[in-house]
């Protein structure tokens, strides 16, 4: 039975592993890998990932996950073999904490204390002082006009190259537009512009928060040859959105975008500014300020992408968080948008590193019981609704959706969601980092995404889900640990899963045995793998970048 399987698993999986928390040494010359298996010869390209890599800097130690300076990979496949390099990136938090070989910039979890070399007025008032906001970019690698970039969600940004891992200049998004930071997760659409959400600069903050979505534009043929540099000109706020409540803003990870809309949710994962302004002075980190606030619903900002407008309706759900969306499409009147879902917020605050260092089994499963458990569901946004939209009937039109939409009075629809799954994803305790085949089926109708499953408090499976019809191929063996799948189309694919699916495993187990493995996306069984003879962290998000 499924209980007895899960129980099974779990006892050869010790709780104790250490995926997350040891601070690695970097390679940054491409070294060859052990290949298993078989690796189909027409990848032509690089998987480069990004997350934590260092948690320490002479006696001080991270206190959150999400703190750890950022560590770029590259794994380079090419005619059925892999070289694997990596890199820190070199920074201004990294290059100053190494100076003083102690933590002197702040970060999500994790607060800069006063230099003890200061006497104590000069500590005292250092108190008093707005820390600068981290360039620790250790979540995703994004691209704006064909360079790519590292991104976290402050203002900064660094730019890289995808080949030697190299960093290059710094990248301040308010020297190009008036806002203070961006997300992790742009979208792109086919004509090659980067959307993104973003939070205003603090003049621009007056009586009332905004969220806005900023739109860079393509890079012109004629800038194909321009110079070496980093350009986001062009940028500028296509829709500016009043928040709920001014002083209280939502924390947001991402957001939803089809062919001709954006969609931001306004989730009640609530910031207080007050607090916020005053956290330096309280000796409170940034997760400190950021608090799950239930009483509020969830809303959700419907914006025509082409025009800017944003519509009239206001749209509701019960309150709910979501970091990763997976996909959204039009469909017959209708917005049809899947997504990760918690029915908890808390969860963020949890990942410090005193939590995960929890040594004994039932100290770790207590953790890991506590946790919430994010599932794919499906929201449906009905498009037309208008003066003569009757109230209280389902406004779903769509024979295969579940979930329902009814206008409770003028101008407001309340949506309850679909469950995307059955009950055999509970056994691999919920998934997250959703990936689809992005390049030609992102904003439109799609039938699978590939995703971890969570039966440990970090990633212990790989799953693939038919949304058409509920049903899970699973990829999981005990004592490994996957990182985010993506998935690379084959040449000439017909079908939306011809390719395969790449995802780095990390064996705490065993040293020195990380290794690529590669999936068939269709079957989802192993075609090859490549065996790495270091240490690689438990990461974040990657990308796949083609080579010509």
């Amino acid at each position: 039975d499924c209980l007895g399987e899960k129980e099974d698993f779990l006892a050869q999986t010790s709780p104790t592993d250490k995926v997350h928390e040891d601070s690695i040494e970097e390679t940054p010359d491409p070294i060859p890998t052990s290949i298993k298996g078989t690796i189909p010869a027409w990848i032509n390209g690089s998987f480069l990932r990004n997350g934590p890599g260092k948690f320490e800097f002479g006696k001080d130690r991270y206190t959150h996950w999400f703190d750890g300076m950022a560590m770029m990979h590259r794994f380079h496949i090419s005619e059925g073999n892999v070289t694997y390099s990596s890199r820190f990136l070199r920074s201004d938090s990294y290059v100053q904490n190494s100076e003083k070989n102690r933590i002197v910039v702040s970060e999500f979890g994790t607060l800069a204390m006063p230099d003890p070399c200061k006497n104590i007025f000069a500590r005292f008032f250092s108190r008093f002082q707005m820390p600068k906001a981290t360039d620790n970019a250790s979540v995703n690698f994004v691209k704006y006009k064909g360079d790519y970039y590292v991104s976290t969600e402050t203002n900064y940004m660094r730019r890289v190259d995808p080949q030697s891992l190299e960093t290059k200049e710094k990248v301040d998004w308010s020297q190009y537009i008036a806002v203070n930071s961006a997300t992790a997760h742009p979208h792109y659409d086919r004509e090659g512009a980067t959307y993104n959400m973003a939070t205003p600069t603090a003049k621009e903050v007056t009586n009332c928060f905004f969220y806005n979505i900023i739109r860079v534009p393509a890079p012109a043929e004629e800038e194909a040859a321009t110079e070496d540099s980093a350009d986001l000109n062009g940028a500028k706020v296509i829709c500016s959105i009043r928040a709920a409540e001014p002083r209280k803003p939502s924390y947001y990870h991402s957001f939803v975008m089809s062919e001709n809309y954006i969609v931001f949710i306004e989730q009640p994962i609530k910031l207080d500014l007050l607090k916020f302004m005053l956290y330096r002075i309280q000796g409170k980190s940034f997760h400190k300020v950021m608090t799950w606030e239930p009483q509020y619903e969830t809303v959700f900002h419907l914006v025509n992408r082409h025009t800017g407008k944003e519509s009239k309706v206001k749209y509701q759900a019960a309150p709910m968080f979501t970091l990763h969306q997976i996909n959204a499409y039009e469909d017959n009147g209708c917005l049809v948008m899947d997504m990760c879902c918690g029915d908890d917020g808390e969860v963020i605050g949890d990942f410090t590193l005193e939590n995960l260092r929890r040594d004994s089994g039932k100290e770790m499963d207590k953790f890991y019981n506590s946790l919430c458990r994010n599932l794919p569901r499906r929201y449906v946004l009905p498009l037309n609704v208008d003066e003569k939209t009757p109230l209280d009937q389902n406004l779903v039109t769509l024979h295969y959706c579940k979930a329902t939409a009814k206008q409770t009075k003028p101008g407001q629809v309340y949506m309850t969601h679909e469950e995307l799954h059955d009950d055999e994803l509970l056994q691999y305790g919920g998934l997250e980092f959703p990936q689809i085949n992005y390049d030609k089926y992102n904003g439109r109708p799609y039938r699978y995404f590939y995703s971890c499953g969570f039966g440990h408090v970090f990633s212990d499976s790989l799953l693939k889900m038919d949304v058409h019809t509920k049903e899970l191929k699973v990829w999981r063996y005990p004592g490994l640990f996957p990182s985010e799948p993506v998935f690379v189309a084959s040449p000439n694919a017909v079908e939306e899963d011809d390719g395969v699916v790449l995802s780095v495993i990390i064996t705490p187990r065993e040293e020195k045995s990380t290794f690529l493995l590669v999936l068939d996306a269709k079957t989802f069984t192993e075609l090859g793998r490549a065996e790495v003879p270091v240490n690689i962290p438990y990461g974040t998000h990657g990308v796949f970048n083609v080579m010509g």
